[in-house]
């Protein structure tokens, strides 16, 4: 058989260098186990999928999976860690770098790539998020503590480190399904406005606001972030898991968005999704090359000393950098466990293609942040043009009382 000799010694070398519980099975009933308990099966349903294995890669076996021609039975948060071994008993392909390019984040673009994420339904993600569909990073003040729990805490972590007082009128620039602007309204009594360029999430969110009878308090807009007018507009200013589809060339001028609408001496919180690597470079192994092929097109990932220098030349000062790794570490592991729960469910709702993309990128974030391949930060700003102080306390025990 054509395949028999590149399949074995591609299978040899993994047997000799990877300890994982995986068992692979072959299309014609072969197979291999790479530890003695092996609790991961890996079906390769095609012969056409061999390259997974001859050349392994987190984007390779992706592949095999996403395409139907490989079957996963097993913990997929084990199988991701067998394949991250798989993929380094092997050497890399040469991945196309992802750096900055001039171009690649047009409105129309931007919009495009919000609506490739966000508008699978909202049925879909109800599926595997909290009640209040909040698709950030949650707040654990309790290792015990349930998503649930811990989303209303981040919300209410961002609300305090604003200091929200009833009457200021806070901006939302990227506000998902307006869980945000609905808790400070119901909560600050701020004035609050979300915008986003999914449709989806504008629709439910302004569902939800006018049945919360929070209408004149909150509203969610469709629009670009480039696109709102004025100057000085806002007392505070939130952006929670937007700027990861900036890009890298845009950053200033995000935040130079930013420092247009708030007021002199107004607070600013971003809280985003970073890379790792100084140089700004994406997740490896062929993780990052999955993410912007099949789930975040155009999505580029700063370095936190990228976002801080981008953000300190839109004069905008910088008061508190707060790490939440391990904290998306953990909301990214019950979104995994709820997938694996709402699994047929989530085929019948988007097809089983976007549900096995989704049961990966879900489990190997979770990794990911797990790891320490990416990592997430609030970073807490003021705008500040002019000779003064922000009226901040001299010490952060406010943000904890």
């Amino acid at each position: 058989m054509f395949w028999d000799k590149p399949i074995e010694q591609a299978i040899s070398r993994l047997q000799q260098s990877v300890q994982a519980p995986v068992r692979v099975v072959l299309w014609d009933g072969r197979e291999v186990a790479f530890s003695d308990n092996p609790s991961v099966t890996l079906r390769i349903n095609d012969s056409t999928a061999v390259s997974a294995l001859q050349h392994p890669s987190l984007l390779t076996l992706a592949e095999a999976y996403i395409e139907g021609k490989a079957d996963l039975e097993g913990d997929v948060r084990e199988a991701i860690r067998g394949a991250e071994a798989i993929s380094r008993a092997m050497p890399q392909p040469l991945f196309r770098a992802r750096g900055p390019t001039n171009g690649r984040h047009s409105k129309r673009g931007d919009r495009e790539a919000v609506q490739h994420h966000y508008d699978v339904s909202n049925e879909f993600y109800a599926l595997w998020l909290d009640p209040r569909m909040v698709y950030s990073c949650g707040y654990f003040r309790d290792e015990n503590d349930s998503l649930e729990t811990a989303q209303l805490q981040k919300l209410d972590h961002i609300c305090r480190k604003l200091r929200l007082a009833p009457g200021e009128r806070l901006l939302d620039i990227g506000c998902g399904w307006g869980a945000l602007v609905m808790h400070a309204a119901a909560n600050y009594g701020v004035v609050a406005t979300g915008i986003t360029l999914s449709e989806n999430q504008e629709r439910l969110a302004n569902e939800r606001i006018r049945a919360a009878g929070l209408e004149g308090k909150c509203r969610v807009l469709l629009q670009d972030y480039r696109d709102v007018a004025g100057e000085e507009i806002y007392d505070k200013i939130a952006s929670v898991g937007m700027f990861e589809h900036v890009g890298l060339r845009n950053l200033a001028g995000y935040f130079g968005v930013v420092r247009r609408l708030l007021k002199e001496q107004g607070l600013f919180l971003n809280h985003g999704i970073t890379s790792s690597d100084v140089n700004n470079s994406a997740v490896g192994l062929g993780g990052g090359e999955f993410i912007a092929r099949y789930v975040f097109p155009k999505g580029e990932l700063p370095h936190l000393h990228r976002a801080i220098h981008d953000m300190s030349e839109q004069d905008l000062e910088v008061h508190d950098v707060e790490s939440l790794r391990p904290h998306y570490a953990k909301t990214l592991g019950f979104w995994s466990a709820n997938f694996e729960r709402h699994l047929d469910e989530a085929v019948a709702v988007a097809g089983e293609r976007i549900a096995r993309t989704w049961r990966l990128y879900l489990a190997g974030c979770a990794h990911a942040f797990d790891q320490g391949w990416v990592s997430i930060y609030q970073v807490l700003a003021s705008r500040q043009t002019l000779p003064g102080r922000t009226a901040l306390p001299l010490t952060r025990e406010w943000m904890y009382r």
